[in-house]
């Protein structure tokens, strides 16, 4: 949460406020719903940080997208940003504190295809491409295989949902894992 505070600091100093850099993209929003599942341990919250924060924070670390040269501040924040989402989720979900439940795939798919809608509104309005969903990035991308525009986003979707279900496999209740623990009582 900190980093985070400290890399809009850093960002809105130096490029100001614009359309283009809002914290709109999934990652941002991950980020948030893995502080807030920390904080609050709701389920909906965790499940949905856990799918969408491992499926994009995960295939970032794997593919950096870096604008900044290693090892300038926006690198650093870069990583600790994206596998912050990721070691919170999985210290959540594999550590027992707030296991998935069933059904959570379609829960966390659908906040996801909801957030996905309303941020496409947004695009069309403003001629922002949050999640890319105007147009693919400028570089090579996994998405390059979906086809054109509006094909690939079907093609995207369906490969999320794959890797949605592919993440409930180790993480499922009957996978093992620890019942969540009960609340402390005040």
């Amino acid at each position: 949460m900190l980093n985070e505070f400290a890399w809009w600091g850093f960002r809105y100093h130096r490029e100001g406020v614009h359309l283009p850099n809002l914290p709109l993209q999934l990652c941002d929003v991950t980020l948030w719903m893995a502080v807030l599942g920390c904080l609050t341990l709701w389920p909906v919250i965790v499940e949905f940080a856990y799918f969408a924060g491992i499926a994009g924070a995960g295939m970032a670390l794997l593919t950096p997208d870096l604008y900044w040269p290693w090892p300038s501040y926006p690198a650093v924040y870069f990583f600790a940003a994206h596998g912050g989402i990721v070691i919170a989720v999985v210290v959540l979900v594999f550590g027992g504190v707030v296991p998935l439940r069933r059904g959570a795939v379609w829960r966390a798919f659908g906040i996801l295809l909801a957030y996905a809608a309303l941020l496409g509104v947004f695009d069309g309005l403003t001629g922002a491409n949050y999640m890319y969903l105007c147009r693919k990035p400028k570089g090579a991308s996994a998405l390059d295989v979906f086809g054109p525009w509006p094909l690939y986003l079907a093609g995207g979707a369906a490969a999320g949902l794959a890797l949605f279900w592919l993440l409930w496999l180790p993480a499922r209740p009957s996978a093992g894992n620890k019942p969540a623990r009960a609340p402390a009582a005040t």
